[in-house]
């Protein structure tokens, strides 16, 4: 991308907000012609919400013009299943010469994020999935080269775009308990969806961090966001008492497995024609297995965690993730100095929910439907009755946050963003680094100043 088209382009990005969605014309970047992305990546979140999803939805604004992988037959699955005619490359430093993209868009396993982004801001932009990366040091890697190179990366932090997760930060923004001083949060994850993670790579701390980083720098995320503040210092515990080596029997895989009649966590992939298709027919080029034995020995991330962070505006968050839970929710509460809030969705004797766990997860994640759901959230004001506040969303796409934040990429819209939806790269270290921060905490038995970790030093937000 030339110079004068970049800086329209760029422009462009820092003007699309959360107001009226019309087509982009092909003109809108500055380039008078489509939006040229690859995507690096190619598993399920891959290619369908960065995939076949933007073919779909957004024809007139971008094209694809290479997809890469390190395993070819998922790479072949990819392109048929996305219906694109884009070549494809094993080698990812190939595709961006011959391809000479507008934006990459990052999909891989977590820990290789770091090495694609720095390799892409050599080109263009970057979009990456969360999280950014999965400690200090490639964090730090991160920022060195977007200052270097000139372009931005982008975190596709979707939870932000929710309508529900925006009423939240709306009525924090607008006083409506005063001052916040203090936050409860506590994420559920069921049996089926907090197993799936030990079922992957996400299970080896190597390649996902654990959970503090590839689950909860989304949950940090939406913290920092809806705080206005920046995290200055951790304590954490955690430990792994309940998948890995804590299993009464194991196996390779659920497929290959002698205990399938004993394991309540045994899980046929087999009904996935999807998962079938995209990973198991091309286990033969990598090995990897997606339906691998939740008590394998090598598992080595925390299955529980809790941590308490203090933020430099002096807000105190305490924060607990659970991955065995009998359901899928979240709830949390902000006290502020003239009230609180309380929040939460999926708690099934809540909301009357008859949805089952397996189906739950899966209307959530999926992205073609949008059907209207109704939620609700108490205000509480000192020496007043308290509010229940309704919000309308939709369960599938994340609670409506993925299509939004796709359309704000994609879409032309006013140039207001009142409540700062958009993530940029500081948003995705903070979130990250919180993660990292209580992975040591746990490690050295005290508490870890953000501060301390990269260059990046944490600020009181102007109001």
């Amino acid at each position: 991308m030339d110079s004068i088209s970049r800086k329209t382009f760029l422009k462009t990005l820092s003007l699309l907000s959360i107001g009226t969605m019309v087509n982009l014309p092909t003109d809108a970047f500055g380039l008078n012609r489509k939006l040229r992305v690859v995507l690096v990546g190619t598993g399920i979140r891959g290619i369908t919400f960065w995939g076949r999803r933007l073919v779909e939805q957004f024809p007139e604004t971008l094209e694809f013009v290479g997809l890469s992988d390190i395993n070819p037959g998922r790479l072949k699955y990819a392109k048929e299943y996305m219906g694109v005619s884009c070549p494809t490359f094993v080698n990812y430093d190939e595709m961006l010469r011959k391809t000479k993209p507008d934006l990459i868009m990052v999909c891989t396993t977590d820990a290789s994020h770091h090495e694609l982004i720095i390799k892409g801001l050599a080109y263009c932009d970057v979009l990456t999935e969360k999280p950014l990366t999965i400690d200090e040091v490639k964090a730090q890697a991160i920022i060195d080269a977007e200052k270097k190179y000139g372009k931005n990366v982008i975190v596709g932090f979707n939870y932000r775009w929710s309508p529900y997760m925006t009423k939240i930060k709306q009525l924090i923004s607008e006083g409506a308990i005063g001052e916040v001083t203090s936050v409860d949060f506590n994420w559920y994850l069921n049996t089926h969806h907090g197993a799936s993670y030990f079922r992957r790579w996400h299970g080896l701390m190597n390649k996902g961090g654990s959970l503090w980083i590839h689950k909860a720098t989304h949950h940090f995320d939406l913290l920092n966001w809806w705080l206005s503040a920046e995290p200055e210092e951790v304590f954490a515990y955690g430990a792994l008492e309940h998948y890995g080596k804590n299993g009464p029997f194991r196996g390779k895989n659920c497929r290959s497995c002698d205990h399938k009649k004993d394991c309540a966590y045994y899980w046929d992939i087999t009904k996935d024609k999807q998962a079938m298709n995209l990973y198991v027919a091309n286990e033969n080029y990598d090995g990897y297995l997606r339906d691998g034995c939740v008590y394998r020995k090598e598992i080595d991330i925390y299955d529980k965690m809790s941590a308490q962070i203090k933020y430099k505006n002096g807000v105190i968050a305490n924060y607990s993730l659970t991955t065995y839970s009998p359901y899928e929710g979240w709830r949390i509460a902000f006290n502020g100095q003239k009230g609180r809030i309380d929040a939460w969705l999926d708690i099934p004797f809540i909301n009357g929910e008859s949805l089952s766990q397996e189906e739950l997860h899966a209307a959530e994640m999926q992205q073609t439907k949008s059907d209207t759901t109704e939620s609700q959230l108490i205000l509480f004001r000192n020496w007043e009755k308290y509010e229940v506040v309704t919000v309308s969303s939709e369960r599938s796409g994340h609670g409506g946050g993925d299509r939004r934040l796709q359309e704000d990429l994609f879409l032309k819209k006013s140039a207001e963003d009142p409540y700062d939806h958009r993530a940029n790269l500081r948003d995705g270290v903070l979130s990250v680094l919180i993660g990292v921060a209580a992975r040591k905490s746990i490690e050295a038995g005290k508490p870890i100043q953000i501060g301390s970790l990269t260059d990046l030093k944490p600020e009181i937000k102007k109001s």
